[in-house]
């Protein structure tokens, strides 16, 4: 993973601050989710890939954003509570961020960067878009919402323990 995306920081829901350089080696998966979305359902994916790959090197982030359709309203301990009891979800969640527009989080400007969407554009389309960091090379490989966590076992399996 290329140092400029190691270095930017971000904070869980609970306060602790974090750098994905805390995850050197792993894959990572950074997904942006939202509470009350039609794809809210997939935190049940995302849970079980970090069951299945967690202990070969993946790591699942993610970072709530109201940007669409206010579909994430919560403050830190709304949002927590709503996916643990929820969808179980055990993985890193970060505090809420925007995506795109000024404001967005500088994660997600060098994601879009890295990976733009159709067409070349910088903008997440919607809640729960997928980025996909290569431990090794750095690459980031993007998904979109409507892509099942599921269909990721592809993407993600040559990336761990290498």
């Amino acid at each position: 993973m290329a140092d400029s995306l190691l270095d930017i920081p971000c904070v869980t829901l609970t306060g602790e601050h974090k750098l994905l350089g805390d995850f050197q080696g792993k894959a990572v998966l950074v997904v942006n989710t939202a509470s009350q979305c039609g794809f809210t359902p997939q935190y049940k994916g995302l849970e079980q890939l970090w069951q299945d790959y967690r202990e070969r090197g993946l790591v699942i982030v993610g970072f709530p954003c109201n940007q669409f359709g206010k579909q994430e309203p919560g403050d830190a301990r709304e949002i927590a509570t709503f996916c643990e009891t929820r969808f179980g979800v055990s993985f890193p969640l970060m505090r809420k961020i925007e995506v795109n527009g000024p404001g967005a989080h500088p994660l997600f400007v060098e994601l879009k960067k890295r990976a733009p969407g159709l067409l070349g554009t910088q903008k997440v389309k919607w809640n729960f878009t997928k980025f996909l960091l290569d431990p090794v090379s750095g690459k980031v490989t993007r998904f979109a919402p409507a892509t099942k966590p599921e269909a990721l076992k592809a993407a993600i399996e040559p990336l761990l323990n290498r």
